[in-house]
């Protein structure tokens, strides 16, 4: 993987990128969830670099993509991925989205019909507004201060504790949270703007359709909000497959990453 770095109105954003594989065809997008930075996504990387074109970053304002100013949104951030994109000619994408990156995904195909290939959603959850309450978009417009006062070690146990069932899995997200050890007031901007600008997508009320082939991934012990009853209902929805990974939480990539691999390869080859 090569690093890279693109200039934005509000920052640099880091990346990493590989294009040589066996098939081109398709290209491997993979967007790690709010807080988390590249890393997330080691065991997929290893999987599929050399077969397929990949790419993952640090999301704005994460880990090496800093400093960066807080005025954007989720569509600023979807329009800086595809000019990324574009430039290193990922022209048929699938999206791989773990919890916010995976409403990073739905904002892109919002954007750009057409353009996306593949999503899959990792933990993640619809965009749409008919899925939320009044009350859970009035909560998170109001968690930064939660998690500037919230005691550091408490935070740090439950932001490991509470998203990973293994101890890969723990151990992996309590070293990339440990990028914030002693500056909590920059991991409280990075989550209060995170879910600000996720529940002002949501009050938009867009359509937010995927129209390309498409998978639910969530663990059965996802206990990140009401993941699961999001989950439950965008599938019977939508009727987009979904499959429920065991003894995984929130990040079931890190978890069961064989079969969330497994899960990954078999879309990419139906699309193919």
């Amino acid at each position: 993987m090569y690093e890279r770095t693109y200039t934005t109105s509000c920052g640099d954003i880091h990346y990493w990128v590989n294009t040589t594989a066996e098939q081109d065809r398709l290209q491997l997008v993979f967007l790690p969830g709010l807080t988390a930075d590249h890393r997330l996504f080691d065991k997929q990387i290893e999987f599929f670099e050399g077969r397929f074109p990949v790419f993952v970053w640090d999301a704005p304002g994460h880990a090496a993509s800093w400093p960066f100013t807080f005025s954007f949104n989720l569509f600023d951030k979807a329009r800086w991925l595809d000019e990324i994109l574009i430039q290193e000619g990922f022209d048929q994408p699938v999206m791989i989205g773990q919890s916010m990156g995976g409403y990073v995904g739905q904002a892109y195909a919002q954007l750009f019909p057409g353009k996306l290939s593949g999503f899959v959603s990792i933990d993640s959850a619809p965009l749409q507004r008919e899925y939320v309450t009044a009350a859970e978009i009035w909560m998170l417009k109001r968690m930064e201060p939660v998690y500037r006062h919230y005691p550091w070690k408490s935070l740090l146990k439950t932001g490991t504790n509470g998203v990973a069932t293994t101890e890969y899995g723990r151990s992996l997200m309590r070293s990339i949270m440990m990028t914030y050890d002693g500056d909590q007031d920059r991991y409280a901007r990075i989550s209060g703007h995170g879910f600000r600008m996720l529940a002002e997508a949501m009050e938009a009320d867009l359509p937010y359709e995927i129209k390309c082939p498409a998978l639910l991934i969530c663990g059965e012990k996802d206990h990140a909000g009401s993941c699961i009853r999001y989950n439950k209902a965008w599938h019977k929805k939508t009727g987009i497959p979904i499959e429920w990974i065991k003894e995984a939480g929130h990040n079931s990539n890190t978890d069961a990453p064989v079969m969330v691999n497994h899960l990954i390869e078999k879309l990419i080859l139906s699309i193919l």
